[in-house]
């Protein structure tokens, strides 16, 4: 990280989140308190139903604000008009309807929507940023080919070249090593971390594979028991933040080795 001060990008105060049901609120996770800055890298943990994809959709305005307050470059992501937060934040989730009959390159230019004209017409500028993003994830060989004809791993690398194409300065990402096998797990998550490093972006994704984030990311956000624990790896380790995180009578974890290992 560079020694200078960095931007807050994203910044949460006494954040609730979880759903209204008529009169009826479902608290998920409670007294949320994080701050992500530019060229960060930041993962987001926890058990099957902590809130990782609950979390991740309100910060982007998908879902609504339960308590406390989301800042998104300091103005408050209630106020902030959808075609706005769409050059704020660039989303990539799990399950996202997309037309898989698209071009590698037709689905890059996807992200600069916000951007362009009523008909949709591109800009050399425009151009320019998709094929820029292209060759960040490293995918020029591939751009002409039909998405159905990809690998997982290929697909991931060409949802996150439409991110960096929307040219925003957070990029929030639900579980972007799914489907994928331990090598490639691997190397998204090595991807995410040099992006970060080289566009200044920051980078928020919500993740299982603990061990890799514990090497990868600047912070983590730990959540567990309705509540939120945030900070570095190294501080929350000395904590002991992870000690409990999975039932202890199958996994454990290893502060020698700063990882969770099997009895």
């Amino acid at each position: 990280m560079s020694a200078k001060t960095s931007n807050i990008v994203l910044k949460t105060a006494n954040l609730s989140i979880g759903y209204r049901k008529k009169k009826e609120v479902q608290i998920v996770a409670s007294e949320i308190d994080m701050e992500i800055k530019e060229g960060e890298l930041i993962a987001v943990i926890g058990i099957n139903g902590a809130g990782k994809s609950t979390l991740l959709k309100t910060l982007s305005g998908i879902n609504h604000i339960i308590e406390g307050e989301v800042f998104i470059s300091n103005n408050k992501l209630s106020k902030t008009d959808p075609s706005e937060l769409a050059k704020k934040i660039s989303l990539v989730l799990t399950e996202q309807t997309l037309s898989k009959n698209l071009s590698v390159i037709e689905l890059v230019a996807l992200g600069r929507q916000p951007y362009t004209n009523w008909i949709g017409r591109l800009t050399k500028n425009d151009l320019k940023k998709i094929m820029h993003a292209i060759q960040l994830v490293n995918i020029e060989e591939i751009k002409d080919k039909k998405c159905h004809e990809l690998s997982d791993g290929q697909f991931q690398k060409v949802l996150i070249a439409r991110a960096l194409a929307q040219d925003t300065s957070l990029i929030i990402l639900d579980e972007p090593t799914t489907h994928l096998d331990l090598y490639h797990k691997a190397y998204v998550l090595k991807l995410l971390q040099q992006l970060s490093r080289e566009t200044n972006k920051a980078i928020l994704f919500a993740s299982h594979e603990i061990n890799l984030a514990l090497q990868l990311c600047d912070k983590l956000l730990i959540l567990k028991d309705k509540k939120a624990i945030f900070g570095k790896p190294s501080d929350l380790i000395s904590s002991e933040a992870f000690n409990d995180l999975f039932p202890s009578h199958l996994i454990y974890f290893d502060k020698e080795s700063s990882s969770f290992k099997i009895k």
